[in-house]
């Protein structure tokens, strides 16, 4: 029972502390938004994205939206065969793996004109995610404590440090 209460508890404080350090980024921001205005590659340049975080944007639903695309559809500003659409004027998406991810905005003209971001995500900085196994490695004692006391390890103990 004590196990399990310890267990709910680390697990409780490491939610805790991932949502604690996850940031929401705005795409844009503070200067600028998803529009044609913001140059949102200098914008991206300037950004560092970890891994948990999550990119937040904020639009008019009636002139924007966001195609999540491969690179190729990035590169040439093909709308057709997103990954993702959203058209919601506040998305938000999760950054739950590393790597690149290509947004751009499907109304015509509006990728061509700028209107196009791609993302790097790094793995966090923070603490690994719960459940992720943290190599260890063993721990060898080579010293009696007291060193004055040399007179052997008790055999009756179920253990022994040497």
């Amino acid at each position: 029972m004590a196990v399990s209460k310890v267990f709910l508890f680390v697990t409780a404080m490491a939610i805790i502390f991932e949502l604690a350090t996850a940031r929401n980024i705005t795409v844009g921001s503070p200067g600028g938004s998803w529009d044609l205005q913001t140059n949102l590659g200098a914008w991206a340049q300037g950004q560092t994205f970890d891994q948990g975080d999550d990119l937040v944007f904020s639009y008019d639903p009636s002139q924007h939206d966001v195609l999540e695309v491969n690179k190729a559809n990035y590169d040439s500003c093909t709308t057709s065969n997103p990954i993702a659409t959203h058209t919601s004027g506040d998305d938000v998406i999760p950054l739950s793996t590393t790597g690149m991810r290509y947004f751009i905005c499907g109304k015509p003209g509006h990728c061509g004109r700028g209107m196009k971001v791609a993302i790097n995500t790094v793995a966090s900085s923070g603490p690994s995610p719960p459940g992720t196994p943290v190599r260890q490695e063993p721990v060898t004692c080579t010293q009696r404590w007291p060193p004055e006391l040399d007179w052997g390890w008790p055999s009756f103990w179920p253990f022994k440090l040497i």
